[in-house]
């Protein structure tokens, strides 16, 4: 299904900056891990060139390579959030726009057989909630944006199809979300809100990840 709508959203869309959010939370935690390796690389430099003052020891030396580890771990889970610290949900009478942060792509009302909310819980006291967004024709899963976030499982209503959007909501972002939907989408798209086993969000299917 190819999207030929270029145009920007509308001037009175509902925004909602999903990456500010991830930022905030997220990236202290991978600078503090960054630290952590920066000390192991330190150290060991310091051990592979004889200027440490101490003692050799095993355990010395495996705990400087946990912390470059530990470095490592937060580059490569801070790259794609600092990536993403502009990525926004957008929702306007043309319909749901998403933005990575490095690129845009509208999912159309026109386009749409229905569109609802599913949950599963996450322990005792959390949820995790998404939209869920049926098409009425082909799928576009090669889209630069799209592509993570289409689903194929059991249809969710009676003549759609197996694959759909599924657009998790990040904490704190489901209510402005769902509400701009019910406000901007045709009545006739809706499908209610249901409950779904933990764990429902799932992952991308990283074969349809299009070439770069």
């Amino acid at each position: 299904m190819s999207m030929p709508y270029t145009a920007s959203p509308a001037h009175d869309a509902t925004v909602v900056r999903t990456g500010r959010r991830g930022l905030l939370i997220a990236f202290p935690i991978c600078l503090l891990l960054i630290a952590f390796g920066l000390v192991g690389v330190i150290g060991l430099i310091m051990l592979a060139t004889g200027t440490n003052q101490g003692e050799f020891s095993v355990p010395g030396v495996a705990g400087l390579v946990v912390m470059l580890v530990l470095g490592a771990l937060g580059v490569l889970f801070g790259v794609p959030v600092w990536l993403g610290r502009n990525a926004n949900v957008t929702v306007d009478h043309t319909g749901l726009w998403l933005d990575n942060g490095r690129a845009r792509q509208v999912i159309p009302w026109a386009v749409l057989a229905g569109v609802g909310v599913q949950w599963s819980r996450m322990g005792r006291r959390s949820k995790n909630y998404s939209v869920e967004l049926c098409p009425s024709g082909p799928i576009n899963d090669r889209d630069p944006v799209l592509w993570a976030l289409v689903r194929d499982e059991e249809p969710i209503g009676p003549g759609l199809p197996r694959l759909r959007y599924r657009l998790p909501l990040a904490p704190g972002s489901r209510d402005r979300v769902t509400t701009a939907v019910r406000q901007y989408m045709p009545s006739h798209l809706w499908l209610g809100e249901a409950e779904r086993e933990p764990g429902h969000i799932g992952r991308p299917d990283t074969s349809r990840r299009p070439r770069t």
